[in-house]
């Protein structure tokens, strides 16, 4: 039974699969495996070669890391779309001081503004042009990577709204707010940048010890791989690391 799953799993992703490529059309010739199957196929392997316990230890590092690379790619973006969007701000800024309406700055900032940034300066000047109620518009604009900065502009063009304060000065503020929010997300990243090559250190140490035991003919992965103890040990080991990797993202992490 095991045979047929890997011959079946060894069939799905096979690259060569020219027959099938030239029955399709032109721009859709790629054959794209699914990617339960790479999952499968990985769960297969780690079960043969480690066993119970090391799919689990698998199951256990891969979720973490995962997380960890997802959350990383989102920081990126999080702090991409801020820096976006203040300098959309300094655009919008400079066309109002220059005697602009509110809708025209906005719109012609959008234009040199990468998404998702311009997707608020758009909304921002659509409502403008209109007579609409900016401030509303973008409280209920559902932006999950620009969710506080864009509250911080819907309070700034209220606040000149309802008190008459020229719309320029406040968002000239919102500006710098921000700038100054990445300022200090970058020199807290880069004060963190120590302490995370630390725990990348000390994650590293149990796979050396590993490799220094096998290397010593104390046969340790034979131990966790091939008897019901190391089984549980090696389950153990995977929690107790994913542990560390967790805790040590959770308190060396910059920004929501």
């Amino acid at each position: 039974m095991l045979s047929l799953l890997l011959l079946a799993t060894a069939l799905l992703v096979w690259p060569q699969l020219k027959q099938i490529r030239r029955l399709r059309p032109k721009d859709k010739r790629e054959v794209v495996v699914p990617q339960y199957v790479w999952f499968v196929a990985a769960a297969i392997i780690t079960c043969l070669a480690a066993g119970i316990g090391g799919l689990v230890a698998g199951a256990v590092l891969t979720a973490v890391i995962y997380r960890s690379v997802k959350q990383n790619k989102r920081a990126k973006a999080l702090k991409a779309a801020t820096e976006a969007l203040s300098n959309g701000l300094g655009g919008v800024v400079d066309e109002l001081r220059a005697g602009a309406h509110p809708a025209a700055a906005a719109e012609g900032a959008a234009q040199d503004t990468p998404a998702p940034a311009s997707e608020v300066l758009k909304a921002a000047a659509a409502t403008a042009r209109m007579g609409g109620d900016v401030e509303r518009t973008l409280r209920e604009l559902r932006q999950p990577l620009l969710e506080t900065a864009t509250d911080q502009l819907a309070r700034a063009w209220h606040v000149s709204a309802k008190h008459g304060v020229a719309l320029a000065d406040v968002l000239d503020a919102t500006r710098r707010d921000l700038d100054e929010q990445a300022a200090f997300a970058r020199q807290v990243n880069a004060r963190m940048a120590g302490p995370r090559a630390s725990a990348a250190v000390l994650a590293a140490l149990p796979v050396l010890g590993l490799l220094l035991g096998e290397l010593s003919g104390a046969r340790p992965l034979h131990v966790l791989t091939g008897t019901p103890a190391g089984q549980v040990l090696l389950v153990l080991g995977a929690v107790f690391l994913a542990a560390g990797l967790w805790w040590t993202r959770r308190i060396t992490e910059v920004g929501p």
